[in-house]
């Protein structure tokens, strides 16, 4: 098994994987050509150009091989008013795309947005390149695997929130009719073409709720390892940040998160990733307030976490003694803070270490761009 360094998460965590493994490899009774997306949500890479797509009204997640290894360019400049370009692009009309999420392929920079376009319903991945130009995704020679992610015998999956590629499986987290509804999935590799995930059932305790709660899903997440065991570490609404041991992950099983960081109720995660800068890892936890009190100037903001406070351990400082946001400042306490590049960005992934991708407001319309990270 190839070494990691003591933490490594997100993007970082593919990177690694990325310099001797290749997508297909990952795949099992492939299929060739258009996978006929049924519907399209949150997405991410693994190695090798290797994109996840949820399929959260199916309860599916799609890998699909893109072909897409590199070089890397990023985007040159700012693409404004990005609905109309999708529009023309997919012969749409104006104000008919609606975007699900978007995802940076760390192998190549070009921005992947998972969409649905009207008046057909269509789901579509839509591919932006370096120089602002905007096209289908050409699925001619990709091969791809649809992978169910079953509940139990009387029950269904309501919705796919989130996927990720954590190194020796796949991820994907959502929620189905059950008392225990939060779920995570765990996908086995290679990711067999008409295969089956293995659900497990989540229990988090809300620090904002203060109780214990079987019902909110993560919302997003990123995979962690730290001093040789894997984790996911999810966050959930309203806004408590919580882990799970990989390990405890076992077929139907029940598991109990460590909440380590609460942010503050009144909000909606929409993405995580972590990045690093002079030495030390943040995760970034990307979030739209719901609640009239805003942050800044716009209901969608970010902030970023000293990593210490994920990996802590002291029974002191977890579930009900979690570290909380000062939701008066925007610092506080020490290795929390908001991320004012953040402010008004709809998705967000990252490049690198130094910037991020950001699908931002722009009046009443959409723009995209590279912002800095602090």
């Amino acid at each position: 098994m190839r070494s990691f360094p003591l933490l490594l998460t997100g993007a970082a965590f593919v990177a690694a994987l990325s310099t001797n493994l290749t997508a297909a490899s990952h795949l099992k009774d492939a299929a060739t050509g258009d996978p006929k997306l049924r519907s399209v949500g949150a997405m991410s890479f693994g190695p090798g150009g290797l994109l996840l797509v949820t399929e959260p009204r199916h309860a599916a997640i799609v890998a699909i091989e893109t072909g897409d290894t590199g070089p890397v360019q990023k985007l040159k400049q700012r693409v404004d008013n990005v609905g109309a370009l999708l529009a023309a692009r997919l012969g749409a009309p104006e104000g008919g795309v609606t975007i699900a999420d978007m995802a940076v392929n760390p192998a190549s920079g070009k921005i992947y947005l998972s969409v649905t376009r009207k008046p057909d319903n269509a789901s579509l991945i839509v591919v932006v390149t370096a120089d602002g130009q905007a096209a289908p995704l050409d699925y001619a020679k990709a091969k791809h695997a649809r992978v169910s992610l079953p509940a139990a015998d009387t029950a269904r999956v309501g919705n796919v929130s989130d996927v990720a590629f954590a190194g020796d499986r796949v991820l994907a987290a959502g929620s189905s009719n059950e008392e225990f509804s939060s779920k995570i999935f765990t996908l086995s590799l290679p990711l067999a073409h008409g295969g089956s995930a293995v659900p497990v059932s989540a229990e988090t305790y809300h620090v904002a709720h203060g109780k214990w709660e079987t019902k909110a899903p993560i919302t997003s997440f990123v995979p962690m390892e730290e001093n040789g065991k894997h984790y996911v570490v999810g966050s959930f609404a309203c806004t408590p940040i919580a882990k799970f041991e990989l390990n405890d992950l076992k077929p139907n099983a029940q598991v109990k998160g460590t909440s380590v960081v609460e942010l503050g109720s009144g909000n909606r995660p929409l993405d995580m990733f972590t990045y690093e800068k002079d030495g030390k890892q943040w995760l970034v936890t990307h979030t739209q307030r719901f609640h009239q009190n805003l942050f800044g100037p716009s209901k969608y903001w970010g902030a970023r976490v000293d990593m210490s406070h994920v990996k802590v351990r002291d029974e002191a400082k977890i579930n009900q003694k979690a570290v909380r946001r000062d939701v008066k400042q925007p610092k506080g306490p020490d290795g929390i803070e908001i991320v004012d590049s953040l402010f008004g960005a709809v998705h967000v992934d990252k490049l690198s270490n130094t910037e991020v991708v950001v699908l931002r407001e722009q009046g009443t319309a959409l723009a995209l761009e590279i912002a800095p990270l602090p």
